[in-house]
């Protein structure tokens, strides 16, 4: 048998033995291919590295905006989960920050294991600070109030993350870069955390349901840190 023809009959193999580590799309299965000649030409991937980091610079520049936005609205309605959506945009800057002096280096590969960590570690801080202040809310402390400026910037953010995190994770698979995609669904974490925290906001504008904020809250807590996790254990390939 020729060797091109065990290289085509080792490839169903290895393709399933990723799906069994946790990998269960393209990027790990460009990672495979790089030892067989199937890798992407060094063009092709100066120009997706080039597009990650733009990407991620947007991404950076958007999520200050919404940080200082949110955390302001938050603080003056006595709102945990605007504050802990202001604070998931803060951890949105680290990752992406992360993932660019990733980027920024002659080897990104190198740098990959390091990014991860930098992204775990602050979901799982992310996670204690919005358990801790829910209960605490939970618990009797102040009840929060109406926020138009809160209802407008997740109804913005719902619009504008999906199309983030679409364009990151795109080039991240065919780069296959874990990272790069692990950061893409931290920001879309952040679309599904915008219409939470929406539906959260509303329901205390509309009915005085103040008790739907602090609940809103924990569920952004508890994906936290289940995104931090599967970022710990390099499993965003998915």
């Amino acid at each position: 048998m020729s060797e091109d023809s065990e290289r085509r009959l080792d490839r169903p193999l290895a393709a399933a033995v990723a799906k069994q580590e946790g990998c269960g799309d393209e990027c790990c299965a460009s990672a495979e291919g790089a030892g067989t000649g199937s890798s992407l030409d060094s063009e092709r991937r100066a120009v997706l590295s080039r597009r990650v980091r733009l990407l991620v610079a947007a991404t950076i520049t958007y999520n200050v905006v919404e940080a200082i936005i949110a955390i302001s609205a938050g603080t003056v309605a006595s709102s945990t989960a605007l504050i802990g959506f202001g604070l998931d945009s803060v951890i949105e800057v680290a990752s992406a920050t992360a993932v660019a002096w990733q980027f920024s280096g002659k080897d990104p590969q190198a740098r990959e294991r390091a990014a991860l960590r930098i992204i775990s570690v602050s979901f799982f801080a992310l996670a204690v600070y919005i358990t801790v202040e829910s209960i605490r809310s939970l618990l009797g402390a102040d009840a929060a109030q109406h926020s138009s400026v809160g209802i407008g910037l997740a109804a913005v953010s719902l619009l504008v993350m999906p199309f983030l995190s679409y364009a990151q994770r795109r080039a991240g698979r065919e780069l296959g870069s874990t990272s790069a995609v692990a950061d893409s669904k931290q920001t879309l974490l952040c679309t599904y955390l915008s219409g939470v925290l929406l539906v959260g906001l509303l329901l205390n504008s509309v009915f005085g349901w103040s008790w739907a904020d602090p609940i809103v809250a924990l569920i952004i807590a508890a994906v936290a840190v289940r995104e931090g996790r599967e970022a710990w254990r390099g499993q965003h390939c998915c």
